[in-house]
């Protein structure tokens, strides 16, 4: 099998790669047969003159389900929280984020260098959440000496932590009473919704009920719900037609792109419920792994299995990564070893992965 170095600490299949259990992310997947069908019917029209039946339909009913007037279709989740704080942010305004958020940490600055907007970033807590007396700490007063505080962003789910809904409730209703605006980086919130409703809940009713929390939220379909792109960004009519301007600026403007649309719609519809299944077998991967010696396994809450080598161990995650590898199977190194679960993962691969583990661990 060849193969390429990969950034994050672990070694990506090079393009003969059969067999592999690819647990680095739940961006990985492929769209089902089910999905490319609906692909390859899909009604197109020029999205940037609003004439894509196809996109129109998702943003329709993506802002129906989420309880928001309107939606836009967003390249990727970069974009879209990009194109969100570009709109709820002005040149010299300063957004609160968490330390370890996306939006802060894994976009490349995209906030500061192209919109002049400064991050504050916090400590954040074990689940994720930051303290509500950090963000009211955080809050700038009105002084020309200060950046204008104008926004607290969240993230849902963080790091595969769900971040309960009371929190939700006093955070923003927090940020509100000083004035700022609230925005969520919901790239996993189906994820959220699953594991809050539990067995027999809605996901759907969920997912509006984290979702109405916020001015803005964005949702990513192309981790665990299995699109190959794209994200949508929901808000009020006149906050998508200002982060419309925002998306054409820069660069995200797409034509006929209703293939990739009916993906997400495809998505919506039909694999929200089954992220259950990825939960399932986080904790299955997780079960397996607790009690080796030399692994601290952390329990999952969704899809996201977190592990620290120790003892003996400490230390050798390159060579651990390198031996899955060779297993066939594929994590990352970058915060500690991660393992991510998704539709294109069963229970045999799960059990393989535990089992390469296990082999490394007794050598």
């Amino acid at each position: 099998m060849s193969t390429v170095a990969y950034g994050s600490g672990a070694v990506a299949p090079g393009p003969d790669a059969q067999g592999l259990v690819d647990l680095r992310s739940d961006t990985v997947t492929r769209p089902t047969p089910a999905m490319a069908a609906a692909m390859a019917a899909a009604a197109l029209g020029d999205d940037v003159f609003g004439d894509d039946p196809t996109v129109n339909r998702l943003q329709a009913r993506l802002a129906e389900v989420l309880g928001f007037e309107d939606a836009l279709f967003m390249p990727s989740g970069t974009a879209s929280n990009l194109c969100a704080l570009l709109t709820h942010c002005g040149r010299g305004d300063e957004y609160l984020v968490g330390q370890m958020a996306h939006t802060y940490r894994y976009e490349g600055g995209g906030a500061a260098v192209l919109g002049g907007i400064q991050p504050q970033p916090l400590p954040q807590q074990a689940d994720g959440s930051l303290a509500l007396a950090d963000i009211a700490g955080a809050i700038k007063p009105d002084d020309m000496h200060f950046a204008r505080s104008r926004l607290l962003c969240l993230e849902n789910t963080w790091n595969g932590n769900v971040l309960p809904l009371d929190y939700l409730r006093e955070a923003t209703a927090l940020a509100r009473s000083r004035g700022l605006a609230c925005h969520l980086d919901g790239a996993r919130l189906f994820n959220a919704a699953v594991a809050t409703a539990g067995p027999g809940g809605d996901p759907y009713a969920t997912a509006r009920a984290i979702a109405g929390h916020f001015d803005s939220v964005s949702v990513c379909f192309s981790k665990g719900l299995g699109a190959p792109v794209g994200s949508v960004l929901c808000g009020s009519r006149a906050f998508i037609a200002q982060a419309r301007r925002a998306r054409k600026m820069t660069g995200g403007g797409m034509r006929q792109v209703g293939s990739l649309a009916a993906a997400a719609l495809h998505a919506l519809e039909h694999h929200v419920h089954r992220l259950a299944d990825d939960h399932a077998l986080a904790r299955r991967l997780a079960e397996g792994l607790a009690g080796l010696d030399g692994l601290a396994v952390t329990a999952p809450q969704t899809n996201i299995v977190f592990a620290q080598l120790q003892g003996a161990a400490a230390g050798r995650g390159a060579e651990l990564l390198a031996h899955l590898q060779r297993q066939g199977v594929l994590a990352t190194g970058l915060i500690g070893l991660r393992f991510v679960t998704h539709l294109d993962v069963d229970t045999a691969g799960i059990d393989r992965a535990v089992a390469a583990v296990r082999e490394f661990l007794a050598a």
